[in-house]
């Protein structure tokens, strides 16, 4: 396959690594070739990197197939996930959802992805909603600044929030940035 044959989301290997390609942008500058400029992340250690490929060079691209599981419980450095509809278990490394570990919690589904037959990548859904069970008390009134404070959450995540938010609020959580977007009515 070719540069012609890029997308966002692809993942290809790149000197080695496993990458997936975050943003490509075909370019033709004045007297000069045409050229793809690539940024992508390296999937085992989360770094990003920027490439220049020829226009038509030549790509090697990975299959990587994605599969939900839920989550069950940690066992060591590993978690355990289910499929839930053939009940098998298999062992991920948590190291797979970097940053959004803090908001896992029990029976929630992942997206894990596999190139061949070992877990590459996992990542929780987009927003999910986790109870406030912990947070000082806003002062009454004080709703001109777009001022922020710390919430503890179920999972024992801790994330800022607006004050008018109390303990034992839902709340919705975007894990991707790990940011508050709103209050969820129960």
């Amino acid at each position: 396959m070719t540069t012609a044959d890029l997308y966002n989301g692809a993942f290809i290997r790149h000197n080695g690594e496993l990458c997936q390609i975050l943003e490509y942008q075909h370019r033709t500058p004045g007297n000069l070739r045409a050229f793809v400029q690539v940024r992508m992340r390296v999937v085992k250690s989360g770094k990003q990197l920027e490439n220049r490929y020829r226009a038509g060079e030549d790509i090697e691209f990975v299959r990587v197939e994605f599969s939900e599981f839920q989550y069950l419980y940690k066992d060591g450095e590993s978690l355990v996930v289910m499929d839930p509809s053939t009940f098998d278990q298999i062992y991920i490394p948590e190291s797979l959802l970097g940053e959004s570990l803090q908001f896992l919690k029990e029976e929630m589904l992942l997206k894990v992805a596999f190139e061949e037959d070992k877990p590459i990548s996992a990542e929780l859904p987009t927003f999910i909603n986790l109870m406030v069970t912990y947070t000082e008390p806003g002062i009454k009134g004080d709703t001109a600044t777009n001022t922020l404070k710390p919430a503890t959450l179920e999972t024992g995540a801790v994330i800022q929030v607006p004050l008018f938010v109390d303990q034992d609020t839902l709340i919705k959580i975007d894990t991707r940035t790990s940011a508050y977007v709103e209050r969820v009515k129960q």
